[in-house]
């Protein structure tokens, strides 16, 4: 059986009677009542009446990092489970490679386009040397963490031409990928990087096919993604794709935080120290359209997950989004 007979398609479970709810641990798309809104928006507007004090807001702030750094110390690669869904949610990661480049005249320039009006342009033709210049196809990961997108991304897509960067706050994260037994620096470059720093990348500007970010940007400032972003667009290929998924607004785990939690509006820290954004589509739209991108997905994913065992109920809202450079 191969890859894509095994993985679970998502999105086709739809809750149509409520005493029927307990059957399964998840339904798709549930629609929420009026009364769940006005109550989502209570609560989190209790949040924002009382933030953190500034004091403790900028500690944790300049503290970013080293939190991260604690966070996977402490949990290590235990934490997260392979993210395998990304494949029925994002199949971009999957065909990347299926229409070869390597027909391509590595010497000639990259002029045409394929059927989805990406730029099959190899990083064989620009003369520099770089981790992964001689491939065909590259992705970058956002917030790489301990490696739960891309040793799953490398396992399923096994072409010579796919190589995957990674790169993460925390450099702890960092070295538990580089530690793993599976990490093969022939396909794969991983990296210690602050995105909102004007700090260089390891590769040149349009040199990337896909750029992956799964619930990374809402661990910035709402006020610094703009400019975070707008910097990562320049290293797309132009038809490249930015593949999008993060916390949505009114979120199980937003409306669970307490008073004391909140650092602006949405905005809150964990008990751990790590920083949280909650999104709405129309921010995550402005943040992507205006670093020049064009929009071809933004969706509210709203999922209801149960616990059969204790009968408890937990609505998640994510949004999901791909964007492309333009021509």
């Amino acid at each position: 059986m191969d890859e894509e007979a095994k993985r679970p398609v998502f999105g086709n479970r739809f809750l149509s009677e409520t005493d029927n709810v307990f059957q399964h641990n998840a339904w798709d798309n549930v629609e929420w009542t009026k009364e769940q809104d006005t109550e989502a928006r209570k609560i989190t507007q209790g949040h924002s009446c009382e933030p953190l004090p500034e004091d403790e807001k900028d500690n944790l702030l300049n503290n970013a990092s080293s939190n991260w750094d604690k966070f996977y110390e402490k949990h290590n690669n235990k934490f997260f489970k392979d993210r395998h869904w990304l494949f029925t949610e994002f199949p971009e990661l999957l065909s990347i490679t299926s229409k070869s480049a390597s027909s391509v005249d590595d010497t000639a320039e990259c002029s045409h386009n394929d059927d989805e009006g990406h730029v099959p342009c190899s990083n064989k033709s620009d003369g520099l040397h770089f981790p992964g210049s001689s491939k065909q196809s590259c992705v970058l990961e956002i917030g790489c963490g301990a490696g739960n997108t891309i040793f799953p991304l490398l396992q399923v897509n096994t072409s010579n031409e796919l190589f995957v960067y990674g790169c993460d706050y925390s450099s702890t994260a960092v070295d538990i990928i580089k530690s793993h037994r599976d990490f093969d620096d022939s396909r794969c470059h991983v990296f210690a990087h602050d995105i909102t720093s004007d700090a260089k990348f390891p590769f040149p500007e349009q040199s990337l096919d896909i750029i992956v970010m799964i619930f990374v940007l809402s661990a910035l400032e709402f006020d610094k993604m703009k400019a975070a972003v707008h910097r990562i667009v320049q290293l797309l290929k132009p038809g490249g794709k930015l593949l999008f998924r993060d916390y949505g607004r009114y979120d199980m785990a937003q409306l669970r935080f307490k008073k004391n939690r909140c650092l602006s509006e949405n905005f809150y820290t964990r008990g751990d120290g790590t920083l949280v954004y909650f999104f709405t589509q129309d921010e995550v739209r402005d943040i992507f359209t205006s670093a020049g991108l064009v929009e071809n997905q933004n969706i509210v994913d709203r999922r209801l997950q149960v616990n059969r065992a204790r009968q408890l109920k937990m609505y998640r809202v994510w949004v999901q989004a791909k964007y492309v450079k333009p021509l």
